[in-house]
């Protein structure tokens, strides 16, 4: 959501601009922590009545960002200014979306603002991690460096959750084949031969008069299957935005077989890779350590990291703060020894981080080898159960004298 604002800076100039904030008051606290004195803050038309507008437009993905970061990162590094090299990004780009963020960002850097203070009014396309990084990197000049960095960094990222995506899809389309074959035997074939065993008056097989009952049930009564589905989904999806559900649902991915290691491992990866590049690039340690818990993505793993704080604000360690933690493996503890008894902690972070990469890489060919004939074999089963519930009817009327 878009807010225009007029404010008031430390040298008494006012000064306008657009601030992009999910709340009235999430804008007003971004302005205040940057040490503004606020006037006023409206809701942009296009907010206050573009439902329709916001509906269909295009949106901002991963990828147009991380090509955004890549090409201001060639250009910094060429020695086009700031401003100027945000003005040709804006040209060029083709979402109109993602052009619309760029001159904004643009004009607040030309009014003087840094060029972290201008993508932190974007706080769904650069998250703090970002916002974070590209700031330590102004303090120390290599803010070319830093956005190839962090470019490189979003593309690994992205390729891997890509793998894990595409691990994933191979089992739920395989369900959903499953699925409607089940429910084609269900609803068409086994009608056609249930009056022919009612004709015959034999005593049915169990497996075949619960299948009966079941396929009545799909027919005659399917608009209560589609709300039995449709509450269970609608459940979930609330679930998921409340703290207790999240909690649960992240807790049952980490100890599902095959793809709870898998999902460990990613958590792991993105938590070590971030707190690498924040501590290499100049972000207090206390402050690295929030910013790699909020990549976790995994609700365990960040109240891991957020304890992590506490433990290292009182003056432990990293690896201490870790020791007796499941999610944490002991080899991963020793090298966070290792490296903190060395001061090279960034360094072996990115070390293990690569390791674990590599790992997650792996992990997604076992997972798609193992859940391939897992599937075949489910959906076999299945089917088959429907099949041999058709088949023996037919088997004993064939049997049956005359």
């Amino acid at each position: 959501m878009q807010f225009a604002y007029q404010v008031r800076d430390t040298s008494g100039r006012i000064r306008a601009g657009e601030i992009g904030a999910e709340t009235m008051a999430e804008a007003a606290r971004q302005l205040r922590n940057d040490g503004l004195y606020l006037l006023s803050l409206d809701a942009e038309e296009n907010d206050r009545g573009g439902f329709e507008f916001d509906l269909f437009k295009k949106r901002i993905t991963r990828g147009d960002i991380i090509y955004l970061t890549n090409q201001l990162a060639v250009m910094v590094d060429a020695g086009v200014p700031l401003a100027n090299a945000l003005e040709g990004l804006a040209k060029q780009a083709e979402n109109p979306s993602l052009k619309s963020a760029i001159s904004k960002i643009q004009s607040s850097v030309q009014a003087g603002d840094d060029l972290s203070t201008a993508l932190a009014r974007f706080p769904k396309l650069f998250d703090a991690t970002y916002v974070n990084l590209v700031k330590a990197s102004e303090s120390s000049g290599t803010l070319a460096e830093m956005l190839e960095r962090i470019a490189d960094r979003a593309r690994a990222d992205l390729e891997t959750m890509q793998k894990v995506r595409g691990a994933l899809a191979y089992p739920a389309i395989m369900l959903l084949m499953c699925a409607s074959a089940s429910i084609f035997l269900l609803t068409y074939v086994f009608p056609k031969l249930t009056p022919m065993f009612e004709m015959r008056s034999i005593a049915l097989p169990a497996p075949t008069q619960f299948m009966i009952a079941l396929s009545t049930s799909l027919r005659m009564y399917w608009y209560w299957w589609v709300a039995a589905i449709g509450s269970i989904a609608s459940f979930v999806w609330y679930a998921r935005s409340k703290p207790w559900g999240r909690s649960a649902i992240d807790c049952s991915l980490l100890y599902i077989p095959v793809v709870g290691p898998l999902m460990r491992k990613v958590a792991i990866s993105r938590s070590l890779h971030t707190l690498a590049t924040t501590l290499n690039a100049g972000v207090p340690t206390l402050e690295s350590i929030e910013l790699c818990a909020n990549v976790a993505k995994n609700v365990h793993y960040m109240n891991a990291w957020l304890a992590v704080v506490d433990e290292v604000a009182a003056g432990r360690q990293i690896h201490e703060a870790l020791e007796g933690s499941p999610l944490f493996p002991s080899t991963l503890l020793q090298m966070i020894a290792s490296g903190e008894a060395t001061g090279k902690l960034g360094h072996v972070l990115n070390k293990i981080g690569k390791h674990f990469d590599h790992d997650v890489s792996n992990s997604v060919k076992s997972a798609t080898t193992l859940i391939e004939p897992i599937m075949v074999l489910v959906m076999g089963a299945v089917i088959g159960v429907i099949a041999l519930a058709m088949l023996l009817p037919i088997f004993s009327l064939s049997g049956s004298p005359g």
